[in-house]
């Protein structure tokens, strides 16, 4: 029986020798690069943890140590200045223009350059967020750590980066990160990735690789399928399908989402002859683009990856809120992001009493009826009485339900659905949470301005059933292989197509990356006719993606079973 595997490991080329694990042996390969007078740069992403950085390398004995964090502002002016940016809401921002260099003091920063010159010999460390800004290093190390690792300290208790704001609620803590300090940092990382000396893991464990070794592997693992390490985390509806078929822990409660397929939040583990080093997905997007992403979609999208596929747990648990995602233009003028969440669900499993999706506004439903419904709700006049004004669509196994923005939508409870979107995935405006609160037993923020703002009162029901639901078309049938476009919709720009074979089918390119899921069988192969990779195994309701430098492919039935997957691309 083929499992689930929740910790991937990405075998790469390169020995070793080229990775040290832990401080001391660490220190004990730079010890050999010192020179008379060597200035050790260390960049550190915000999040990491800088104490252990300078305690570990302490051992090395400085003549002198800058913290790059002190010639920042203040935290009460970064505040301030960032004031616009955050806005008053809860969880949406603007996406900030400013670059990590403007939050410096330039006279600090010319201080503390003049204090290096001036040290005559020895070990000289500039650590912290913007080392790089005060000194390029003799010595060039990159400190980084992982989106979740991030969002895991935060609920711990660890702050954002130069702030008086002390003890925010996770969800403010996240809005700065994602809308503030990631974009900085990813700047500052996109411009080190070519240069470093050494790549610093700073996520769980510390581990340390040449920077010629880890550019090596990523430029390997752009040229063949691969897995991200994914993360599930609890929700107020979630449901226990992912608990009893990936066996994870028991958490004493659920698990309603499983980010697997989402390179901004998930890591690669990369695994150098055993010693193995954690990384930000998003890296290899920032070091590969072109053969990662394809010619086509890199000068579309530049350095971002604008396919996700994550998973939604509602199986003996809850709805998911009522909600809609904003169009183009509202995400453009609000948030200064470019493209929008245009999204689908894919129903990996449907069990119990009618499994529904709420999908699309009921014909003849009105508008301002629903708008005071919700904000009645909202005040706790009573429940909104959602089957009043949005189609409730029976669902079953391996029905797909497309949904571009501006669509009302929300999984019912006793569904498994795989959610197949564009990347922006936190601008979620929430209609109705059906009168419950959080874990923590706060209420969830609600948007029923801006929802009402974005919602298609056109997508009625007659709409949905002729193009959202099951709109799928035959492309190749040929004995038991058969290859479907299941979608999306003509607005969105991904498509997607179903593979189904009980021995081998081959998938072709467009030009485009691509994101798979197995959503049928217990294992396939991906085959590369050419000897372009080597075979690689994909378990069921795992998510892998082929760069399209890894070219054309067969998927492979290694036990005769009846297999499908889901593949996803940009649409030419």
């Amino acid at each position: 029986m083929h499992h689930y595997d929740p910790f991937p490991k990405i075998s790469v080329s390169g020995s070793s020798e080229a990775v040290s694990l832990g401080f001391p042996a660490i220190c004990e390969r730079l010890r050999r690069l010192i020179r008379q007078k060597t200035v050790i740069t260390v960049e550190c992403y915000p999040g990491v943890d800088q104490e252990a950085v300078l305690e570990g390398l302490s051992p090395l004995g400085f003549s002198a140590v800058l913290h790059s964090d002190d010639l920042a502002f203040e935290p009460e002016k970064m505040d301030r200045l960032l004031a616009q940016d955050m806005t008053s809401d809860p969880v949406f921002g603007i996406m900030t223009v400013r670059r990590l260099a403007d939050y410096f003091y330039p006279e600090k920063i010319a201080a503390a350059q003049r204090q290096i010159a001036g040290t005559p010999e020895g070990v000289v460390l500039v650590y912290g967020v913007g080392a790089s800004l005060v000194h390029p290093g003799d010595i060039q190390i990159y400190a980084d750590i992982t989106r979740w690792e991030i969002q895991l300290r935060y609920r711990r208790g660890m702050d954002n980066w130069r702030t008086a704001r002390q003890n925010l609620p996770k969800l403010e803590k996240y809005k700065r990160g994602y809308f503030a300090e990631w974009r900085w940092a990813d700047k500052v990382k996109n411009q080190l990735l070519p240069t470093m000396d050494f790549y610093l893991d700073m996520t769980s464990q510390t581990g340390m690789v040449e920077g010629a070794a880890y550019r090596t592997a990523l430029n390997a693992v752009s040229g063949r399928p691969f897995r991200m390490v994914p993360y599930f985390d609890p929700g107020v509806w979630g449901g226990n399908w992912m608990k009893t078929h990936f066996d994870l822990p028991e958490n004493g409660s659920n698990y309603a989402w499983s980010f697997d397929g989402v390179p901004e939040e998930n890591s690669l583990l990369l695994d150098f002859g055993g010693k193995c080093i954690q990384t930000p997905a998003l890296n290899l997007v920032y070091a590969q683009p072109q053969r990662l992403l394809g010619q086509r979609v890199h000068a579309r999208f530049g350095k971002e990856f604008p396919i996700r596929f994550d998973m939604l747990d509602t199986m003996n648990g809850q709805n998911l809120s009522l909600q809609v995602h904003p169009l183009t233009e509202y995400i453009q003028e609000q948030f200064n992001m470019r493209y929008t969440q245009d999204e689908s669900y894919y129903i990996l499993d449907a069990q119990g009493e009618d499994p529904c999706v709420y999908l699309g506004i009921k014909t003849g439903a009105d508008p301002q009826a629903m708008a005071e419904d919700l904000r009645a709700a909202q005040r706790g006049d009573g429940p909104f009485p959602a089957e009043r004004y949005v189609n409730r669509i029976p669902v079953k196994p391996h029905d797909h339900l497309l949904i571009p923005a501006g669509t009302v939508h929300c999984s019912g409870a006793n569904t498994m659905v795989l959610e197949i979107s564009a990347t922006p995935y936190i601008f979620t405006f929430k209609l109705w949470d059906w009168g419950r609160v959080d874990l923590d037993g706060k209420p969830r923020p609600i948007h029923i301005d801006r929802g009402l703002a974005n919602i298609q009162w056109d997508r009625n029901t007659e709409f949905v059933r002729e193009n959202l639901v099951n709109a799928v078309t035959q492309v190749y049938a040929q004995g038991d292989n058969l290859v479907e476009r299941t979608g999306l919709h003509e607005r969105e720009f991904i498509d997607t197509f179903r593979f189904s074979t009980s021995s081998r089918i081959t998938v072709k390119r467009n030009g485009s990356v691509q994101v798979m899921n197995l959503v049928q069988g217990s294992q396939a192969v991906l085959v590369s006719p050419t000897g372009a990779f080597p075979d690689f195994p994909l378990h069921y309701a795992e998510t892998c993606i082929i760069p399209q430098a890894a070219g054309e492919y067969q998927l492979v039935s290694p036990a005769g079973e009846a297999i499908k997957a889901i593949v996803a691309c940009v649409r030419d």
